[in-house]
This record gives C-alpha cells, structure tokens and sequence, in this order.
C-alpha cells in the first residue's frame, strides 16, 4: 500500500523505537533513560549502540577509537580538510564548514562510498566462497570488471596507517576474523598481476567492522565521524591567517587550455 492510505497512517504521530526527549523530564534512548543509565557509556559506544542496537565489546570500542584517531590527519591539502579550511579562510561559519567537510568526505574513489564498496565486497566475498566458489576467481573476475575498493592509493600505494591498526588488532584480538583474513587474501591475490593495488585503509576498516557483525549500511553511518578530527584544526589554522589568503592562486598559475584570447572591436558611433 502506498499513496495517501499509507500517508494517513503516519499523520500526526511519530513510531519510534530509537528513543524520545521530554523535556524537563528525562530522555529514552532505545529503551533506557539517557541520563540514568547509560550516562557512563563511552561516546563511540553510545554512538554504535543508537545505529545497530547493540552493545560492542570493550576491545572493539577501543579498535574504533583507534581507526578515527589513525585516520584524523590535519592536512588542508586533503580534499574534505579544504572545504573546512577554506570555510574558515572565507570567514564562514565553522558548523557550515565541518559539516560541508563531512558531506565531500562521501566520495566515490577514496571516501565513505570507497569505504562502502569495500565492505559489500568482502561481505558478499565472504557469503560466496562459504557457498563453495573459489576466491582466486572471484577476485579476478571483480578486478577486471570493476574497481575493487580498497585496494591501491594516490601518490604511495604503501598505506602508513595498516601496520599500527594490525598491531592493535593483534592485542586485542580482533586481528584473525574472517572479514580480515579475507581482505589480506584478497591483497594476496591482487599483488602479482596488480603490484599497485596494496590494501589501504577503506579494505581493513571494512573488514574490521564487517567481523563486529555490522551491515554495509550501518558501518556507512559509523564511519562518518572518520576524518573529523582532522578538520577543525584547518579550519582554525585558516581562520588566524588572513582572510582569503588560503591557496591564493594568481592567474599566472592556472595554466589554461581553452578558448584563445580575443581581441575585441571597437564600433565608430
């Protein structure tokens, strides 16, 4: 059913199991009172329980932690860092700024949809190898289709973040999942026809997260947050220079390649 029926069902009422404010009174947050029992949850692990409805453990709290921190780089020349320094250089509103700054941060080759084609790749991977098809062939037959995510990287194709993250992972003994093993199977497979596509960061955050149990669409919602940190401090370091000097371009550095320069006719009155 759809259409004005199904319309007239939802009038004037909100279902919700995720929670309600009321004010001056308490707030339920899926099921519990915010303020009285889960007010000494850490942040992230408040942040997955809203998503998934569940509770991770101790040590992938901590592994999440550790992914945003390895991946929080405050550099303007990156391409989400820009827009909020740029919006502190413009002397915008820094809320306008981050936020514009997470939004690009969902692009395609290596942002939030990288990181999405990855772990529906190695999740769907995974299903079909337990199904009893050979991995070898799999892999082969996604690389010469399509771009597999999470594998190879601009300028160095070594990622500097992997080894710290592994060697977490080892401690806390989140280093041996089956999503994991996977992805370094899949690297393994690539390397000797594709000496370029090293596994980066968007492959083994995937797979980290897939071998937590969450679906290709909460682990979207859970890595938005990913390069924040990263962002405030350009745009606060934009914000003390002076206003529009930030990657100030003169004409002489724009090498242009269109229409030639015209010489325009003045007509007699």
């Amino acid at each position: 059913m759809n259409g004005p029926e199904l319309l007239a069902q939802h009038a004037g009422r909100l279902r919700t199991k995720v929670g309600a404010a009321y004010p001056g009174s308490h707030a339920v947050f899926r099921g519990h009172e915010l303020h009285r029992d889960l007010k000494d949850l850490d942040w992230v692990e408040l942040y997955v329980f809203g998503i998934t409805g569940r509770r991770l453990t101790p040590q992938q709290v901590e592994m999440l932690h550790a992914l945003w921190v390895y991946t929080s780089y405050p550099d303007a020349r990156l391409w989400n860092n820009r827009v909020a320094a740029l919006a502190g250089s413009a002397r915008s509103s820094a809320n306008l700024g981050i936020v514009a700054a997470l939004a690009v941060s969902e692009a395609t080759v290596y942002g939030g949809v990288a990181g999405l084609r990855a772990i529906t790749f190695l999740q769907t991977a995974r299903q079909r190898v337990a199904a009893g098809e050979e991995l070898a062939t799999l892999v082969t037959a996604e690389a010469e289709a399509h771009r597999i995510y999470g594998y190879g990287r601009p300028i160095n194709s070594t990622d500097e973040r992997l080894p710290w993250i592994m060697a977490l992972a080892g401690k806390l003994g989140l280093a041996e999942g089956a999503h994991v093993q996977l992805a370094h199977a899949v690297e393994q497979l690539l390397l000797p026809r594709y000496p370029q596509l090293r596994m980066n960061y968007a492959a083994l955050h995937a797979a980290l997260i897939a071998d937590m149990g969450l679906s290709a669409r909460e682990y979207q919602l859970l890595r938005i947050p990913t390069f924040l940190a990263g962002m405030a401090p350009c745009l606060v370091e934009a914000a003390e220079q002076p206003e529009g000097a930030l990657f100030a371009t003169p004409c002489s550095g724009v090498a242009y390649a269109g229409v030639a320069r015209r010489h325009w006719k003045t007509l007699a009155v």
